[in-house]
């Protein structure tokens, strides 16, 4: 990886292959798209470290982990959600849905998309997805606003219904929080930052066991990163410790 990476990884030959460019962030390291037909924009001035892939100073005198360089909404998504914690089940269910339809495509698309997804998946409500049917499927694939991948959007739904199941025992927050791990990793640069992990590993299986889809292991690493079950922001980062979960 020789390049700004984003936070999501392309998922394992486990899950059925998605319909979109190889570059990904859903289950190996991916690189940020370089033909979205926008200019990368971000505010950098000097790398920090001196190996690449390391933290990246800003114009606004701010470290960042590169990939939050790459776009706009990118640097946005860095600087305010990436890595806070998720304590709602329709919040959880979005990032969970998201990362899933996500495999096999960067998350810049998925940025771009995420206000249609939203409107047709009705705030991903968890009760009001489980009521989707067929109708709803044919619907979806029509619809250019999201991805339209039929296994990802019968998963959702599938997700949806699985997720209700879960709430007898504590719900998705809670279920998803049991396999957090006792220690983060601290990397300095980008190549240092894991794709997986036993506890993400533990997770998928367990999720599979529950009824849900497209959660691979390296889905489920990209989704403890997401909502700060682990904090991979590089060690310098001024995002590093945002979670409350770990230490800066």
């Amino acid at each position: 990886m020789s390049a700004p990476q984003e936070p999501r990884r392309t998922d394992e030959a486990a899950e059925p292959a998605a319909t979109g460019p190889a570059d990904s962030p859903g289950a190996a390291p991916t690189q940020l798209p370089t033909s979205a037909g926008e200019p990368a924009s971000g505010p950098v001035s000097r790398q920090v470290a001196d190996e690449p892939g390391g933290p990246v100073v800003g114009e606004d005198g701010k470290a960042r982990t590169p990939w939050a360089y790459g776009h706009p909404l990118l640097l946005d998504y860095y600087d305010t959600e990436w890595g806070l914690p998720v304590t709602s089940e329709a919040g959880m269910f979005e990032r969970l849905s998201l990362e899933g339809f996500q495999a096999g495509l960067s998350w810049l698309t998925i940025l771009r998309k995420r206000p249609r997804f939203r409107e047709v998946f009705a705030g991903f409500d968890v009760d009001a997805v489980a009521e989707f049917g067929s109708g709803d499927v044919a619907r979806l694939l029509e619809d250019p606003g999201i991805i339209r991948h039929r296994g990802k959007i019968e998963a959702c739904l599938r997700n949806a219904r699985a997720t209700i199941a879960l709430r007898d025992g504590g719900g998705l927050v809670a279920f998803i929080e049991s396999f957090a791990p006792e220690t983060t990793p601290q990397p300095r640069t980008m190549t240092e930052v894991p794709t997986v992990s036993a506890e993400s590993t533990a997770l998928s299986k367990a999720l599979k066991k529950r009824g849900f889809a497209f959660v691979g292991p390296t889905t489920m690493y990209a989704l403890f990163e997401a909502v700060g079950i682990v904090d991979t922001h590089l060690l310098g980062s001024h995002r590093r410790g945002v979670s409350g979960r770990w230490p800066a």
